[in-house]
């Protein structure tokens, strides 16, 4: 092998980076660099198309160690992560039942979510009957006002059952900044209700009491770095407030569970969780824990639901799946993967099996859990690592100077600022700068989907946190990126109207068909009815059929050359019987607005606002 390595490698001598430019430059024919290939992220920094060695030299991330401080590499010195379902408890008895089934296909984290005042002895008695709960992680989540109460019943149970408390671990998702966060009310008394709920901890040793939610800054359409660097402040701002209160760092650390969102930006997403461990070391390693273990971050992964979509709702499988790769890559502790029609409907059975299956096939088949940090020592991972942390760190420092997290949060400021984000995504959905496959770009032509939602979608709004007051500060906003247009969908099924597209294609063949494609595509996410056309020979040909088929709007499809002639042709033979659209963005355009040529579609459109104009001409409302 040796000697095979000796002789093939002089074949690829080392290139230096200025010649790899040089080539580069050549290629572009004078095209910029910066503007070209350079990736301008959302996130804050550039990513450049390619990196080499020399551009990692120095960096931290790329001399850690698993199992080692600061943790980069993963906490552990495995890849193992626990596969978690989560069960909404209405009935206490067929949620048992349900768990119990569970377990047995490949579940090794329950998660049970049920409202407070069903917090009882004998409900968690019966909820729990047959679990052995030494065996499988237990993670509760109720409001927060019942949240010591079932800290306290969990405990007493424990010990009727002889189980050693110290033996099992779980999750009471007590969160201090829900009201500000979700209900736009202030918890001015969280420091006092926190301590209260630690306090309680003591009783579940391995129990992680504290939530870190940050999955609803993301659920709420928050960037990656925004989400990061809020989960750091909000972490921070607990560990603060309660060792001022007397508990040891190490105490309050340790209690502390942060739950992720996990978006489609796969490399990203990596670098994400590798930089969050990093950071949050960091940042307890600076109250001087007595065990070097508590700067370890517990991290729960869960797939997004802000890119959720109830059309062609089983494309959210494309995305839950690369989303749970890298989670796992990364090395978070746990993953919930939601089933692809969480969003409009109660998962059925089907749904749910797919769902466990997207991990568990990532364990059982492509053995993700038997690799430490696969990801490390690559140079476009280790810079997007380094990257990240560095702007989700300037983030942190900025809530700092502001007097912290909560601080930020009563103010208003952490909402304003998510929401902003999310409207600006949305906005890149509506000018599809941000694809959502079947709801933006390809949609099913013939789908309808008002009869399938069967449940409203609220995001994180519906959760109980107790708060009777009325909202005084801005909460977040938890719309997806593809609600607009479902509403807008939606809104011409619940019409009774069916308008007809159609396109008349001309001339050049190349430039009708590519535009007769953008066109039918572009008109469908409306949910209209497309006529689509091999040719005409002449225009007024193709304005008897579209008035024959019934049509609303005529798309003229032809080359930017040609559109001088056809556009005014057509436009002048279908005299107003119909809405009139030029397909593209032509040099003549100005001309043609001259003689009453209005309506142009293009890559540059807002596909939604064209669209809504459209509905309001067709009177869908």
């Amino acid at each position: 092998m040796t000697d095979l390595m000796e002789k093939l490698f002089p074949e690829f001598p080392p290139i230096p980076t200025e010649e790899w430019m040089e080539k580069i430059t050549t290629d572009l024919k004078g095209a910029p660099f910066e503007k070209k290939l350079v990736w301008k992220t959302s996130e804050g920094f550039n990513v450049n198309p390619f990196y080499r060695a020399e551009d990692i030299e120095g960096l931290q991330t790329a001399v850690s160690l698993p199992g080692e401080f600061p943790y980069i590499r993963g906490i552990k010195k495995d890849n193992d992560w626990k596969v978690r379902q989560n069960i909404d408890v209405t009935d206490f008895k067929a949620a048992n039942e349900k768990a119990l089934d569970l377990l047995g296909k490949g579940v090794t984290s329950l998660g049970f979510h049920f409202k407070g005042d069903d917090v009882r002895e004998e409900n968690i008695a019966s909820l729990l009957y047959g679990i052995s709960p030494e065996r499988v992680e237990l993670n509760f989540k109720t409001c927060n006002g019942k949240a010591e109460k079932l800290i306290r019943i969990l405990s007493e149970y424990l010990k009727k059952q002889g189980v050693d408390a110290g033996k099992c671990e779980g999750s009471v998702g007590f969160n201090p900044f829900k009201k500000p966060l979700v209900k736009g009310c202030l918890a001015d008394d969280w420091v006092a209700q926190t301590a209260a709920v630690l306090e309680a901890g003591k009783a579940l040793p391995r129990y992680r009491t504290l939530a870190v939610d940050a999955c609803g800054l993301s659920d709420a359409g928050a960037y990656i770095f925004q989400e990061l660097g809020y989960a750091l402040a909000w972490g921070n701002e607990i560990v603060a407030k309660l060792t001022e209160a007397g508990f040891a760092a190490d105490e309050v650390a340790g209690k502390i569970k942060f739950n992720f969102s996990v978006s489609a930006n796969y490399f990203m997403e990596i670098a994400k969780f590798r930089a969050a461990r990093w950071l949050w070391a960091e940042i307890v390693a600076a109250y001087h824990p007595q065990y070097p273990c508590a700067c370890k971050m517990v991290a729960h992964a869960q797939t997004s639901k802000w890119n959720m979509t109830v059309y062609d709702a089983h494309v959210n499988l494309l995305r839950s799946q690369t989303e749970a790769m890298s989670a796992a890559i990364a090395g978070v502790d746990s993953i919930t993967v939601f089933p692809f029609d969480e969003i409009y409907r109660t998962p059925d059975d089907f749904s749910e099996r797919i769902a466990r299956n997207q991990q568990i096939l990532l364990k059982e088949e492509c053995h993700f859990d038997k690799v430490v940090d696969p990801s490390a020592g690559s140079y476009y991972i280790e810079v997007l690592t380094a990257s990240l942390a560095d702007v989700a760190w300037k983030l942190f420092l900025e809530v700092e100077e502001k007097g912290g997290f909560y601080a930020a949060a009563k103010a208003g400021e952490v909402q304003e600022v998510v929401n902003t984000s999310s409207a600006a995504r949305r906005k890149a959905v509506a000018t599809r700068r941000e694809i959502l496959l079947g709801t933006n770009q390809f949609p099913n032509f013939a789908e309808v989907a008002a009869d399938k939602i069967k449940k409203e979608d609220t995001g994180d709004g519906t959760c109980d946190c107790g708060c009777e007051e009325q909202q005084t500060i801005p909460a977040l906003d938890f719309s997806r990126g593809a609600s607009e247009f479902e509403a807008l969908r939606l809104a011409t099924e619940k019409s009774g109207k069916t308008p007809k597209v159609f396109m008349l294609t001309i001339g050049n063949l190349a430039m009708r068909l590519a535009r007769s494609q953008f066109s039918s595509n572009f008109f469908a996410c409306a949910g209209y009815k497309v006529i689509d056309n091999l040719g005409f020979e002449t225009v007024e040909a193709g304005i008897e059929a579209a008035l024959k088929a019934g049509a609303a709007i005529v798309t003229l499809c032809s080359s930017d050359d040609e559109y001088a002639g056809y556009a005014p042709a057509a436009y002048k033979a279908l005299d107003g019987r119909a809405e009139f659209v030029v397909a593209g963005a032509p040099a003549c355009m100005d001309e043609l607005k001259a003689q009453g040529i209005t309506q142009f579609i293009n890559v540059k459109s807002n596909v939604l606002d064209t669209l809504r104009g459209f509905n309001a001409k067709l009177g869908i409302v």
